[in-house]
């Protein structure tokens, strides 16, 4: 990434230059897995897994797969990898939590349609269950909630909403015998289409309070019960979602 607008993107010509930067940093002859972060919607998605599959097939890649897609551009990807001989995406990385359900709706049961495996990201909301954001609590500070204010800022009512599910969620982790960092993590790897969450530990104590969600059991009493918290395929904040719609747009609404 850089300020050129060449420096990013979705083309050919940026995904095998970075490759090649990215063998060449890692000191290595191939990378296990590569995953495009998005959708670009002035690059054709044939232009893109076209790239990837010359990577595939010269053995600098050996596998493929997208990050945040909208299930329609999800399966849009498998239609032109069948349709035109290309690699295929094998998995999706996309954000998923106790607070961020969404891809519930759609996303997941794409995957599972089309044999992808899921890598989940953000088990923890951002922060906001590992245990810190509580009623009555300063809110923490950080460098995230600083550069994305709409999706901390506890003024507006979609973060209302998440602190007040957190507390609820929180009380339902210690009726549980659980740390509430147990429960999140411990909910996103039961659903059936995930194949396992990315955490982002930056301690040696962060890592430890989540790895023994590895153990948690989470009976159907307690997922009833966060069903009922929060219902399953909602996002409490729609800035969640990772993703933004370009059709949602002004210019693509005739404004």
């Amino acid at each position: 990434m850089g300020d050129d607008p060449n420096q990013r993107g979705n083309s050919r010509r940026w995904i095998v230059r970075e490759v090649e930067n990215s063998l060449r940093r890692l000191q290595t002859d191939w990378i296990d897995l590569y995953q495009i972060h998005r959708p670009e919607a002035d690059t054709d998605i044939d232009e893109t897994l076209g790239a990837l599959t010359d990577l595939v097939r010269s053995g600098k890649v050996r596998a493929i797969g997208s990050s945040t897609f909208p299930p329609s551009q999800i399966v849009e990807a498998q239609w032109v990898a069948e349709r035109r001989g290309r690699e295929r995406f094998v998995c999706e990385q996309p954000p998923y939590s106790m607070l961020v359900r969404g891809v519930e709706a759609d996303v997941l049961p794409t995957c599972a349609r089309h044999g992808m495996g899921v890598i989940t990201w953000s088990p923890l909301a951002g922060g906001w269950l590992s245990g810190r954001w509580r009623k009555g609590a300063e809110p923490p500070t950080s460098s995230r909630a600083e550069r994305l204010p709409h999706r901390f800022d506890l003024s507006l009512p979609g973060n209302q909403r998440k602190l007040d599910a957190t507390e609820q969620l929180a009380q339902l982790a210690e009726d549980a015998g659980l740390t509430l960092i147990e429960l999140a993590i411990a909910f996103v790897v039961r659903h059936p289409a995930v194949t396992s969450a990315i955490i982002g530990p930056r301690t040696m104590e962060q890592l430890e309070s989540q790895l023994t969600a590895a153990d948690a059991a989470l009976s159907d009493d307690v997922l009833d019960r966060i069903d009922e918290i929060v219902p399953p395929g909602t996002n409490l904040n729609p800035a969640d979602t990772g993703w933004s719609n370009p059709a949602l747009e002004p210019a693509a609404r005739r404004r």
